[in-house]
């Protein structure tokens, strides 16, 4: 099943197929589990990343995740939802196109192809990482993710990206949008501390304890 944005009219399954794109794809050297690639082509600039498993249960399959329908699947869903937080004016990728690829009576593989933001980087490689404001700014936007519903369930600092000093938000697999609320939710402190992990770990060349008492900040703002 291919699901394909109007706006991409000639997309076609093999636009998924990284091989497809020959030189002018390249992989991703940041974050995830590999499987991504930076797709330079006449079409425009697209990030292509097909759906991999991590941890143990990689071991008896890296790339195959059971079928249950194509509603279910990682891919669609994913398009499904950047479809619904765009409608909303949130700041995230716009999807190109899904593929799910059914392998026997109970298996898929997939992927997804986004259009690449410009220029942008991940937090903390971001210039001018260590502006307090942008760290601010950044608690806000996560609030405005968090008012509309959006349960980000691998929230971290290289999923935070920075493009001429604006703020994007990406990789929504198996993320879910609840009912709306400004409430505080446990759901939403668990994001936050996930994200926290990631700072402490990915940031350390600055005071990231100080920057990350401003995302507070802004996110209480």
């Amino acid at each position: 099943m291919l699901l394909r944005n109007p706006a991409f009219p000639a997309a076609t399954a093999q636009w998924l197929q990284p091989g497809f794109w020959g030189e002018q794809a390249r992989p991703v050297a940041v974050g995830g589990r590999g499987g991504a690639w930076f797709v330079h082509s006449d079409a425009g600039e697209f990030v292509l990343r097909q759906y991999l498993r991590g941890g143990l249960v990689a071991r008896l399959s890296r790339a195959s995740y059971l079928f249950t329908g194509y509603r279910r699947s990682r891919a669609i869903a994913e398009f499904r939802l950047l479809q619904q937080l765009r409608e909303l004016g949130l700041p995230v990728p716009e999807p190109v196109a899904a593929l799910v690829c059914r392998r026997g009576l109970w298996r898929y593989r997939a992927a997804i192809l986004l259009r690449r933001i410009a220029g942008a980087s991940p937090l903390p490689e971001a210039p001018g990482m260590d502006d307090a404001l942008l760290w601010q700014r950044t608690g806000q936007m996560l609030r405005a993710f968090h008012d509309a519903g959006l349960d980000h369930v691998d929230l971290n600092c290289d999923n935070i990206l920075v493009a001429d000093g604006a703020l994007w938000l990406i990789d929504f697999d198996r993320c879910r949008l609840r009912p709306a609320s400004r409430e505080d939710k446990p759901w939403k402190r668990r994001n936050l501390a996930r994200l926290r992990r990631s700072v402490s770990k990915r940031c350390q060349g600055v005071a990231w304890p100080v920057l990350w008492a401003g995302l507070l900040e802004g996110y209480r703002r």
